[in-house]
This record gives structure tokens, sequence and C-alpha cells, in this order.
């Protein structure tokens, strides 16, 4: 009896711990942003054009971790990306070799990361950077720094939108920041 009790006690503790394990992720691939290499995305650009949109980031920034799982995590964010942009996650410090433009970008050790984050951040080392290329994968322009997801669309639609064609940044930040 003892041991049927013994043996019910611990099917319920069992059963009772796996409702406090992680949950397993359960969203659909419309749910989340569909990440693609930058070759990839350069790739599918040349056979449907479309913008692309770079997320540099490094594996020890923490507002980029910080980004990853609350703006890149907003329905609205997700979306707006997927429809829009071909997206890409690119490690600055990436090692890999990089076509790009009919040039070959390799990691430099100065500089501690690969020189297509150089490139693409003009130079000014900062994470996270959010990179737009249009159509034609022409670099339009970096914008540096940390933005929650409503900052976040305010940009992303900037580009997206091809607002930046006819109106100066500074304008439409100035229009949409400080309401």
């Amino acid at each position: 009896m003892i041991r049927n009790y013994l043996l019910l006690f611990s099917l319920l503790i069992v059963c009772g711990c796996s409702s406090v394990l992680p949950a397993q992720d359960t969203k659909a691939p419309n749910d989340k942003i569909q990440w693609l290499s930058i070759q990839d995305a350069l790739r599918k650009s040349k056979s449907d054009p479309k913008k692309i949109f770079v997320d540099v980031y490094t594996s020890w920034c923490g507002w980029c971790k910080k980004m990853d799982k609350s703006t890149f995590e907003d329905p609205a964010v997700v979306s707006y990306v997927n429809v829009h942009f071909y997206p890409v996650k690119f490690d600055a410090e990436t090692r890999d070799t990089i076509s790009y433009r009919e040039k070959t970008f390799s990691y430099l050790p100065d500089y501690k990361s690969n020189e297509l984050a150089a490139v693409f951040l003009n130079g000014q080392m900062s994470y996270p950077t959010s990179v737009y290329l249009d159509e034609q994968s022409n670099l339009i322009g970096p914008v540096p720094g940390f933005l929650d997801a409503n900052q976040f669309l305010v940009v992303v639609k900037f580009f997206g939108d091809d607002i930046y064609k006819t109106k100066k940044w500074e304008d439409y930040i100035r229009e949409n920041f400080s309401k």
C-alpha cells in the first residue's frame, strides 16, 4: 500500500515538475522574424528585389540580447520586417569570409570584427546597429543603438516605406519622437 502511494507521489512530482519546465517554442514560423544569412538575403534580393535589414550584433552585447528578446519578438515588428525586408542577423565578429558587391570581406584582428561590419557601420563599431540596404543591396545607412519595439517601428518604416527618399532623417525623427 505504501509502495502504491510512493509510486503515485512520484508520478505527481514528475507530472508537476513538467509544468515548471521551460515551455517548448510553439510559435509558428511567421510569428518570428525569418532571419537569413547575408549571403542568402543578397541572393534572394537578386531574384526577387526587396530591401535588406541587417541586425549587426556581437555575442557579448547585452543590449543586442535585450533587443532580440523584446523588440524582435514584438508581433508588429515581426510582421513588418518579414513583409518588407529580407532580415539578416550579422555577427560583427564573424571570422567567415563574406562576398558583398563583388568584394570579399574577412575578419580584421585590429578591429576585432569582420571588415563588412566596419563598412556597414561606417567604422563606428557600436552594437546593436540596424543597417538598411535598398533593393539593389546598396547601403542606405546604419542606425546605432538599442530600440524598443515602438522606436524600431518608427525607424524601420522610414526605410521600408521609402520615406527616406522624400524626407530628411532629422525631420522624420523630430516628427515621430517628439510626440
